[in-house]
């Protein structure tokens, strides 16, 4: 059987952008089983041939997942970055020009028009950035590729499903490497649960050059996860000389007045303004700032549970709204431990006796609970922060 009859019967035009004949028979046969998969999902023949008509395999989306560059940068310096300068003029620029939507998003889903912005400018630049890898493409790569098949295979179906509703056509369903879309990087799952027909067009367009839908659906997004207006995210804090570290951490969740009565004041001295319980903590051990984190903080953690993340989405709105930068400095020398040295520090905290819960390279709250009972039985600052020198001393 040649290759030409051979792509005929598989009914894919995809194949042939696949770099070898034997890779392209894997392809074919994998796409063939998916196929009735995805009817069964839903997804009409129709929808199937016209998604996959312009379709091929790119080799650069599975060298992208299997290399995925390691988190290098300092919090210090990732936050110097994602909220920066220019950053800042930018969002206040968009929003002046755009007040009047931002208005009219944050009277009907209760999110205030900062943090939206905020994610906006974190996630595309406000929209310069939104992606041009076709998305057909590169979720059918990655779910034949099969490292993480079943994610990329549901995110497949619910993007042919979102063709399927008329509110995109394949050509213009373009977004990152991975699948994330538009102004505010939507995945295919998550935009079928929460995006939203703001402009009243009859299509939930998040990736036009108007960019009210997606902003709109990020709202949406937030408040779905319960997201409180009028409450920040969290408030930088001074702590008193001989607090006790272990009280920092997600686990500990005590009110402001608690808190105040363990000397915990605002960066100034002030008090700190109640705004329900909050949680202590301090990204970058003891000798960084530290923070009071509050139930929008964890609202911004469903759209990326990544610190680092949230803390750029919620200081740049901060920012945005006029605050000024933290008082406290990030540690200049704090650098992150790459994943292979993360693994290497729970393996052997655990081997020590501080049980991490398991080896992910993932520093959660059972990480740092056992980096805590480490320090402290060394006579350190248990302040939970993974860094080099903790890794030398347990080797």
């Amino acid at each position: 059987m040649n290759r030409r009859h051979f792509f005929a019967l598989t009914g894919s035009a995809m194949i042939a952008g696949h770099p070898t004949w034997a890779g392209a028979e894997s392809f074919a046969s994998w796409l063939a089983a998916f196929r009735g998969r995805a009817a069964a999902a839903g997804v009409t023949e129709q929808t199937f041939a016209a998604a996959f008509a312009q379709a091929r395999y790119l080799d650069d989306s599975i060298d992208r997942d299997r290399n995925q560059a390691e988190f290098a940068r300092s919090f210090g310096d990732y936050l110097g970055s994602a909220v920066s300068d220019q950053r800042i003029s930018t969002g206040q620029a968009k929003l002046r020009e755009l007040a009047p939507l931002f208005g009219q998003i944050e009277a009907r889903f209760g999110v205030e028009p900062q943090i939206v912005a905020a994610i906006w400018g974190i996630e595309s630049n406000f929209g310069q950035n939104r992606g041009s890898v076709p998305l057909i493409s590169t979720l059918a790569t990655l779910a034949h590729d099969g490292r993480r098949g079943a994610f990329f295979e549901e995110q497949l179906i619910a993007a042919l499903l979102i063709v399927q509703r008329g509110d995109i056509t394949p050509d213009r369903m373009t977004g990152s490497w991975a699948g994330a879309m538009g102004h505010t990087q939507f995945i295919p799952t998550s935009y079928q649960a929460y995006a939203v027909d703001f402009t009243g067009d009859g299509r939930r367009d998040i990736w036009g050059d108007d960019p009210s839908d997606a902003l709109a659906s990020a709202a949406a997004y937030l408040r779905s996860f319960e997201w409180t207006h009028g409450q920040p995210w969290g408030v930088e804090v001074r702590l008193p000389q001989g607090f006790d570290f272990m009280q920092t951490g997600r686990r500990v969740s005590r009110s402001v007045a608690e808190w105040a009565q363990l000397g915990v004041t605002g960066v100034g001295g002030d008090p700190v303004a109640d705004h329900g319980e909050a949680t202590l903590t301090t990204p970058t051990g003891a000798n960084g700032p530290a923070f009071l984190l509050f139930s929008n903080y964890a609202v911004i953690a469903r759209y990326n549970n990544a610190e680092a993340y949230i803390f750029a989405v919620g200081h740049l709105a901060d920012r945005l709204r006029g605050a000024g930068p933290f008082v406290t400095r990030w540690p200049a020398e704090d650098q992150p431990l790459r994943g292979d040295e993360r693994r290497e520090l729970q393996e052997r905290l655990t081997l020590a006796g501080f049980d991490t819960g398991g080896v992910d390279g993932l520093i959660g709250p059972n990480t740092r609970g056992a980096i805590m009972g480490f320090q402290s039985s060394r006579g350190l600052v248990p302040d939970g922060h993974p860094t080099t020198a903790l890794l030398q001393m347990l080797r």
